[in-house]
């Protein structure tokens, strides 16, 4: 199955095609047979919350009535597998953060009324609401300003499963150059807030790191802030965990900035990996770039991917490109995958989106096969070109090492 798109320059373009499911709380699959008329996808009906403009935000749980999974951003997650984030009292213990790296970093733990908490972002959902309701405090990590070369690790231990709230914002003082690396382990059920202040002429690199044991379950909104002339790059990399859902954003302040967006991951038998991004071109002459590989394999094996681009009327000179990659290595997974580019001015440079979920390309095989090398060998050297194009994306020797060992265990699995 493939889906690519490319818009030429024209006034209120809206790019994507829905998909066709949703999940109740008790996990029922609806289908556009018995979705409400609200909600009727593949039947030409409009869909009240499929745009980003205007949706809605606050800090009050409130003001987000309690799901039912059919809504837009909720329709391929079961309601079941959240653990509760969703709707009860997130009382545990926060994962434990230990900060490593670079002394020049300064790490503080704040009430959550502190000034810096919220200038990133709002929650967007129930899930982010409700984390930030229950949020005991804060962890707020500096680079200050002008300093180069930095990186840092927040290891993020998870040692429970109680459900619980976490909040974590990172700041890029002007014209600092850093890399963090968020590396989640452990076992958990947690709703977590990220936030990413990128401010004028700064330079923030984070890789966030999902290697959970299996039991766990995270939701993640990871909201970035992009001052003028700043740059943000935001890799995601998913292999552990139960049910994990990822929704990284990124929205300009200032011209001249540049977004991109890069992910892997891998789900294995019974796991649901679920990533969803949004980028909001609100000033002109800005870019975005994004790109997610993903692999699949075994019974019930489950990845989601929707990625959201707004190009406001304001957004003059945008130039944005999204794709996501998807290779299935075996029978009885699912795959979703849905890149939405909505459009409102044509005085952009260029926007487009691509979309492919596949099998191993037979060509490729016999090519390697035809040169000696057997079936299991090939099949291995397939994948791993497929996948590391994102894992050369983070630049961390050590890190990169780590994931390829991990890429392998996986393979491995695939053959067993």
């Amino acid at each position: 199955m493939t889906d690519t798109a490319t818009h030429i320059p024209g006034e209120k373009a809206r790019l994507g095609a829905p998909a066709i499911a949703g999940f109740t709380e008790e996990g029922e699959n609806l289908s556009p047979l018995n979705a409400p008329e609200g909600h009727s996808h593949g039947k030409g009906a409009p869909v009240p919350d499929s745009s980003r403009a205007g949706r809605l935000t606050s800090y009050q749980l409130e003001d987000f009535a309690a799901l039912t999974g059919r809504e837009e951003d909720f329709r391929f997650t079961p309601l079941k597998r959240l653990g509760g984030l969703h709707k009860d009292a997130l009382t545990g213990a926060a994962p434990s953060i230990e900060v490593t790296g670079s002394d020049v970093v300064s790490v503080e733990t704040v009430a959550m009324t502190d000034a810096r908490v919220g200038s990133a972002g709002i929650p967007e959902d129930r899930l982010s609401a409700n984390a930030w309701r229950y949020a005991a405090d804060a962890t707020i990590v500096t680079i200050p300003a002008n300093a180069e070369n930095v990186l840092s690790t927040l290891r993020i231990t998870g040692a429970g499963t109680e459900a619980a709230a976490q909040h974590i914002v990172l700041v890029a003082e002007p014209n600092s150059r850093g890399v963090i690396v968020l590396d989640h382990v452990g076992t958990a059920v947690v709703s977590q807030n990220v936030e990413f202040l990128v401010k004028d002429g700064a330079e923030l690199t984070v890789i966030s790191l999902q290697a959970w044991d299996e039991k766990t379950v995270h939701a993640s909104s990871q909201q970035a802030k992009i001052a003028k002339d700043a740059k943000f790059k935001h890799i995601a990399v998913t292999f552990g965990g139960e049910t994990v859902r990822l929704t990284p954003s990124a929205r300009f302040s200032g011209q001249g900035g540049e977004v991109e967006l890069f992910g892997l991951y891998f789900a294995d038998a019974g796991q649901h990996l679920e990533h969803r991004l949004f980028v909001d071109h609100g000033t002109p002459n800005c870019k975005s770039n994004v790109l997610y590989k993903g692999a699949l394999q075994g019974k019930d094996a489950h990845t989601v991917w929707v990625g959201d681009v707004l190009i406001r009327k304001e957004a003059m000179g945008t130039d944005s490109y999204e794709a996501n990659r998807n290779l299935v290595l075996s029978d009885g997974t699912r795959c979703d995958s849905i890149p939405n580019l909505e459009i409102e001015t044509g005085l952009i440079n260029g926007a487009g989106h691509a979309s492919t979920t596949g099998r191993f390309d037979d060509e490729h095989l016999f090519y390697l096969m035809a040169r000696g090398i057997d079936e299991k060998t090939a099949r291995r050297l397939v994948v791993r070109g497929f996948l590391n194009e994102i894992v050369q994306q983070i630049r961390i020797p050590e890190l990169e090492e780590r994931l390829t060992e991990t890429i392998e265990l996986e393979l491995a699995a695939t053959e067993s």
